[in-house]
């Protein structure tokens, strides 16, 4: 998959607020708790931007398939218009 952020970006502390267990639980499973959470947090933007641009292109095939459907039969509302 494409990288979509500067992984050599400066690394800078941020503040959250977690479960103080699960945080418990997560560094006994992980010498890098700052790494585990950093590649999950990469994996979230990563699915995140797929599914916009996946409801975009979906968006983009309706509106194609709308406009073609119009130009072949013309719109509902020209039978009823008095203009």
């Amino acid at each position: 998959m494409k990288i979509t952020y500067d992984p050599d970006a400066r690394k800078r502390p941020v503040n959250l607020t977690l479960n103080e267990d699960l945080v418990l639980k997560a560094r006994a499973l992980t010498g890098n708790l700052s790494g585990a959470v950093e590649q999950l947090l990469k994996e979230f933007v990563e699915r995140t931007e797929q599914a916009r641009l996946a409801e975009a292109r979906a968006l983009q095939t309706t509106i194609a398939t709308w406009n073609e459907f119009g130009d072949k039969s013309g719109s509902f509302a020209d039978e009823y218009s008095t203009l």
